[in-house]
């Protein structure tokens, strides 16, 4: 699968559910052996089995539009072990999962599959 945002994120941002700037925003990294990410169909952070969550959620902080783009600043996740991960999930935390819409899957970047995870979030800013 290519990076891309779920399409209920593209219908909340379109009606002003979603405000990139001041929505507590967080991202997770995800074993897509058990998770297969059904982009049109999955709405919430609920959807995302906690199998397949490997490490964080990491906020994002320095939040930014410039561009037309969702930007962040990098972030970093510490201790990081167990299931391989292929992908990095971004979504908005309400503070209940069933109730934190997902924004982006992101498995495609460079790096993907080092150390230096984090900085795909810098690098591959979210264009809708």
């Amino acid at each position: 699968m290519a990076n891309t945002l779920y399409d209920y994120a593209r219908q909340r941002f379109l009606e002003a559910q979603i405000n990139w700037m001041t929505d507590t925003i967080k991202v997770l990294l995800v074993n897509t052996g058990a998770y297969t990410p059904q982009t049109s169909v999955h709405q919430y952070l609920s959807d995302i089995p906690t199998s397949a969550r490997i490490a964080g959620p990491v906020t994002l902080t320095a939040k930014a539009t410039t561009g037309g783009a969702a930007d962040g600043a990098d972030v970093t996740f510490t201790a990081v072990s167990g299931a391989s991960i292929e992908a990095i999930v971004i979504y908005v935390d309400t503070g209940t999962e069933s109730t934190s819409p997902l924004i982006a899957f992101i498995d495609t970047a460079t790096g993907l599959n080092s150390v230096s995870l984090y900085q795909v979030i810098d690098s591959n800013r979210l264009a809708a």
